[in-house]
C-alpha cells in the first residue's frame, strides 16, 4: 500500500514537472504564480514574476528582459499599487480575468474582459507581450486582453502606440516617478487623435514634444527616427485605428525605448552583448528647438542660427522687447492683414526643410494633388498654410492649417515642403529685397575682386589671407562684437571670478591662450578662455568659435555661456568641466587609472555622437579641424564634450568637402589630404576621431615612437597584422577590459584611419559599429604610415619640427 501511495505521488509529480518543463511561458485557471516563482517566454527572452525596484521595498508584478545581468523591467501591473510583502499571487479567476491579489484576497490590480471563455491561459510572449487567450490550439491570435494594450514606460518592438478607434483604447506611454517608484510620472507619450495625428509628449496637461505629423515615411520632426538597418516603423491610419509601430530586423537584436522623468525624455538604446550594457543611439529632445512651442506662433527655430527663432518672411515679433531678451513664446504677428478679397490677393511662400506646425486645426484630403490643395486653400479665407500630407514618389494628398502655425522648425536636409499664405503685397517686397540684396552683394564682390586682383599683381605668390590682409591694411578691422548674438560679460565681473586671473585659478593652456576657472556671483562655476596677445589665433578665429558653438545644442559639445569683448581683452566663457580635458588622464600614469574600459568606451562613443551631430545634424556641416584629447573635455561623470571651434569650417546645401591654403590643426591628428594637399572635408574628422581612439585605447601618444622609432599608428597596424592587437592595451586595463569591445574599438580606429577619405566610414555608420556586434569591413594600411628618423624634422609637408608641440599650430603655404 506505501509502495502504490508512492508511486501515485511520485507520477503525480513527474506529470506536473513535465506540464510545466512544456508550459513554462503560459498560466492556466488552476496554476496560479506566487511571489518567488516566475514564467519565461518560449524562446528565454522575458521573464514575468515579482520585483522590488531599486531601494524600494513593495513588490510589483512586472516583466523584464531575462537573459541580461542588468535586471530591465519593460511593464509594471501594479504600478500604483504595490504589495507590502511577498503574499502576492496572481490568478486567473471563474470569470476568465486576470487578478492580482495578496493574503489571497485582496484584490491589488484586474483585468476586466468583454468575451467568455472556457479555458483561458496566460502567456508571456517572446516580443514582451503578456496575453489572456482561449487554449483551444487552433492556432489563432485572438486575445482576450493584452499587457500591450496598457504599456508602462517602455515601447517595445511590435508594440503599438495609438488609438483604437472603435473602442477609444488609448495605448500611449507614462514615465516612472522614480527608479525606485513605478508609478505614473509628470511625462505622458502617445498618438494625438486628430485629422493629421502626430506623436505629442505631455509634461502634466501641458505639450512638452511633438514629432511632427507622419508623411509617408517618417514624422516631419523626427528626421533622426527614420528606418534604418537595425529597425524599422510601420504607421496606420484607418477607420478602425491610428498607431505606429516599430519591428527589429534581427530578432535577436534587443532594442527598446524608454520614456524618462529627465531631461532626456525619450531614449532608445541596444542591448551589447560585448559591453553587458544598454548603448544609446536616440534621445529626445535632441537640442533646444525640440521644445513645443518654444518660438511662439509664426516663427521657425533653427539650431544652426542665432537667435534660435526667427519670424517667417512678412511677421515681426509681437513683443519686440521679450523677443530681443530671448524670450520668444508670444511669436510673431503678420506685418499686413490677409486680403482674401480675390483670387490674387494673397499668395504662398515655400519654406523648405520644415517640421510642420501643430496639427490640432488641421484638415487633410488624401486625394488631392498639392496644386488643388493650393487652389482649395486660397478659396478658403480661414486657411494659413498647406503641404503634402504624403511625401513619398513626387508627394501626394492635401493639408491645410485653419488656425495659427505654432512649433515649427527648419532643418538642414529633412523635414518637408510648407507653403505659408501671404499677402500679394508682402510676397511683392519680398521679391524686391531680394533683387536688391543681389545687386548690392555683386557690386561688392566686383569691388573685391578687383582688389584683390590689383593686390595679387603687386604681390604674386601671397596666399588670400595676405590678399584679406592688404585689403583690411593689415588689421582685422571689423567690429569686435559684429554679429555675435550672444550674452556678453565684462571684464570686471570675470575678473572678479578668477581673483584677477590668478596663477591659482589657472586651468590650463593651448593655442589659444590660459584658460581659468571661474565662479561667478550667483554661484556657478565657469571656465574662462583669454585670448592671448601671442596667439596664432585671432579675432577671426574667436568670432568664428564664438558664432559657431554658440548655434550647437548637444550633450556631447561643449556649452558656450558667453564672451567678452572689452579693449584688447578677447575671452570666450564656457561651462566649467570639472575633470578637464582626456589627454590629462589617458597620458597620465596615475590618473589613467581612473579611467577603466567602461568609462573610456563610454567617451569613444560619446564623441562619435558629438561629432555626427557636427557632420549630419546641423543645417550646415560643420568640421571641426582640431579634434585631439586635449579638446575633448570631461564632466563630473566622466561624460566627453567636444570643445574648441576656433579652426571649425561649416558648410552649406550639398557641400562635402573644401581645401585651404591655411592648413590648421595639430600634427599627429591630421589625415594626409589635408596635411599635405589642404583638402578637408568631414572624413578628416572621421581620421582625428580614429587617432583618438587608438590613443584612448592604447593611453599612448600618437606623436610619439614605440617599438624601434615606429609611431603609434604603425605599431598598432603592425599588430593587427600579426594577430596581437591585444598587446596594445593599456596595462591599466588589465582587469578591466572588455577584450573583445577594445580589439573592435581598434579595427574601427583602423578604418577611420584609411588613406582615401572615400574609404573612411562616415561618422553615422561608426555609431552604428560602435552600437552593434556586427562584422566589420576589412581595413587596409592607414595613411602617414612612414617611418621616421628620430633625429629628423617631423614633418615631410614643410612644417618646421619646432612648431610640432602639444599645440594647435597653422600652416602658412601647405601645397
Amino acid at each position: 500500500m506505501d509502495n502504490l501511495c508512492l508511486l501515485l505521488v511520485t507520477g503525480s509529480l513527474v506529470l506536473f514537472f513535465l506540464r510545466f518543463a512544456v508550459a513554462v511561458d503560459t498560466i492556466d485557471a488552476s496554476q496560479p504564480l506566487s511571489d518567488g516563482e516566475t514564467i519565461a517566454s518560449r524562446g528565454r527572452t522575458f521573464e514575468l514574476g515579482f520585483f522590488s525596484p531599486g531601494s524600494s521595498r513593495g513588490r510589483y508584478l512586472g516583466i523584464w528582459y531575462k537573459n541580461i545581468p542588468l535586471r530591465t523591467v519593460v511593464w509594471v501591473a501594479d504600478r500604483s499599487n504595490p504589495i507590502n510583502d511577498s503574499s502576492g499571487v496572481l490568478m486567473i479567476n471563474n470569470t476568465g480575468d486576470i487578478v492580482l491579489l495578496s493574503h489571497k484576497s485582496s484584490v491589488i490590480w484586474s483585468t476586466k474582459t468583454t468575451g467568455q471563455t472556457e479555458n483561458p491561459v496566460l502567456q508571456l510572449l517572446d516580443n514582451g507581450n503578456l496575453v489572456l487567450r482561449e487554449d483551444n490550439n487552433d492556432g489563432l491570435d485572438t486575445y482576450l486582453w493584452q499587457s500591450f494594450d496598457y504599456p508602462t514606460d517602455t515601447f517595445l518592438p511590435e508594440m503599438k502606440l495609438g488609438w483604437d478607434l472603435k473602442t477609444g483604447l488609448n495605448q500611449q506611454l507614462s514615465s516612472w516617478k522614480s527608479p525606485d517608484d513605478p508609478s505614473p510620472g509628470d511625462f505622458t507619450w502617445g498618438m494625438a487623435n486628430r485629422n493629421f495625428p502626430d506623436v505629442v509628449a505631455w509634461k502634466g496637461p501641458d505639450k512638452y514634444f511633438r514629432s511632427g505629423p507622419w508623411n509617408g515615411l517618417r514624422f516631419s520632426g523626427a528626421p533622426q527616427q527614420g528606418s534604418n538597418s537595425i529597425f524599422w516603423y510601420n504607421f496606420v491610419y484607418d477607420g478602425d485605428e491610428i498607431y505606429y509601430m516599430y519591428h527589429v530586423t534581427n530578432k535577436s537584436v534587443l532594442v527598446r525605448s524608454v520614456l524618462n522623468q529627465t531631461n532626456y525624455l525619450w531614449e532608445r538604446s541596444m542591448w551589447s552583448e560585448a559591453t553587458q550594457s544598454w548603448r544609446l543611439f536616440l534621445t529626445i529632445p535632441k537640442d533646444y528647438c525640440d521644445t513645443y512651442g518654444i518660438c511662439g506662433a509664426y516663427s521657425k527655430c533653427m539650431t544652426n542660427q542665432l537667435p534660435y527663432c526667427q519670424c517667417l518672411k512678412g511677421f515681426t515679433p509681437k513683443n519686440p522687447d521679450e523677443w530681443n531678451s530671448t524670450d520668444w513664446s508670444q511669436g510673431c504677428d503678420r506685418n499686413e492683414p490677409l486680403n482674401c478679397s480675390t483670387r490674387d490677393s494673397d499668395g504662398f511662400v515655400k519654406y523648405s526643410n520644415m517640421k510642420l506646425p501643430d496639427t490640432a486645426h488641421c484638415l487633410v484630403d488624401s486625394i488631392l494633388s498639392l496644386e488643388d490643395c493650393r487652389t482649395k486653400c486660397l478659396n478658403n479665407c480661414s486657411c494659413i498654410a498647406y503641404a503634402n500630407s504624403d511625401i513619398r514618389g513626387q508627394g501626394s494628398g492635401c493639408a491645410m492649417w485653419l488656425g495659427d502655425l505654432i512649433d515649427m522648425r527648419q532643418y538642414p536636409d529633412a523635414g518637408q515642403v510648407l507653403y505659408v499664405r501671404m499677402p500679394a503685397s508682402e510676397i511683392g517686397k519680398s521679391k524686391s529685397k531680394v533683387w536688391i540684396v543681389l545687386i548690392v552683394v555683386l557690386a561688392i564682390a566686383t569691388a573685391i575682386g578687383m582688389l584683390m586682383a590689383i593686390c595679387c599683381t603687386r604681390r604674386r605668390g601671397k596666399n588670400f589671407t595676405d590678399v584679406a590682409e592688404n585689403i583690411s591694411g593689415g588689421q582685422e578691422s571689423e567690429r569686435p562684437d559684429d554679429d555675435l548674438e550672444l550674452p556678453l560679460f565684462d571684464l570686471r565681473t570675470i575678473a572678479e571670478s578668477t581673483n584677477d586671473f590668478s596663477m591659482r585659478n589657472k586651468l590650463g593652456e593651448g593655442g589659444f591662450g590660459p584658460v581659468y576657472k571661474g565662479i561667478l556671483v550667483d554661484g556657478r562655476e565657469i571656465a574662462v578662455k583669454r585670448l592671448s596677445s601671442r596667439s596664432r589665433q585671432g579675432l577671426r578665429e574667436f568670432k568664428n568659435e564664438v558664432k559657431l558653438i554658440a548655434k550647437l545644442q548637444h550633450r556631447n559639445l561643449v556649452k558656450l555661456l558667453g564672451c567678452c569683448i572689452q579693449g584688447d581683452e578677447k575671452m570666450l566663457i564656457y561651462e566649467y568641466m570639472p575633470n578637464r580635458s582626456l589627454d590629462a588622464f589617458i597620458f597620465d600614469k596615475e590618473r589613467s587609472k581612473l579611467l577603466d574600459w567602461h568609462k573610456r568606451f563610454n567617451i569613444i562613443c560619446g564623441v562619435a555622437r558629438g561629432l555626427l551631430y557636427l557632420h549630419q545634424d546641423s543645417r550646415l556641416r560643420i568640421i571641426h579641424r582640431d579634434l585631439k584629447a586635449s579638446n575633448v573635455l570631461l564632466d563630473n561623470e566622466m561624460n566627453p564634450k567636444i570643445s574648441d571651434f576656433g579652426m571649425a569650417r561649416i558648410f552649406g546645401g550639398d557641400e562635402t568637402e573644401g581645401n585651404t591654403n591655411r592648413v590648421v590643426g595639430t600634427y599627429g591628428y591630421m589625415a594626409p589630404e589635408y596635411a599635405i594637399d589642404g583638402l578637408f572635408s568631414v572624413k578628416s574628422d572621421v581620421f582625428s576621431f580614429g587617432i583618438l581612439v587608438l590613443e584612448t585605447v592604447s593611453g599612448k601618444r600618437n606623436r610619439g615612437l614605440y617599438h624601434s622609432n615606429q609611431s603609434l599608428v604603425s605599431h598598432v597596424w603592425e599588430s593587427y597584422q600579426a594577430g596581437k592587437s591585444s598587446e596594445l592595451i593599456d596595462p591599466c586595463l588589465a582587469d578591466t577590459s572588455n577584450l573583445s569591445q577594445v580589439l573592435r574599438c581598434v579595427h574601427i580606429g583602423l578604418l577611420c584611419l584609411q588613406e582615401h577619405p572615400e574609404d573612411r566610414p562616415s561618422m553615422s555608420s561608426v555609431v552604428t559599429m560602435l552600437s552593434s556586434d556586427n562584422s566589420l569591413a576589412v581595413p587596409q594600411q592607414p595613411g602617414f604610415l612612414v617611418e621616421r628618423n628620430p633625429h629628423r624634422g617631423n614633418s615631410s609637408s614643410g612644417v618646421d619640427s619646432s612648431v610640432v608641440n602639444e599645440i594647435t599650430f597653422t600652416l602658412l603655404e601647405a601645397r
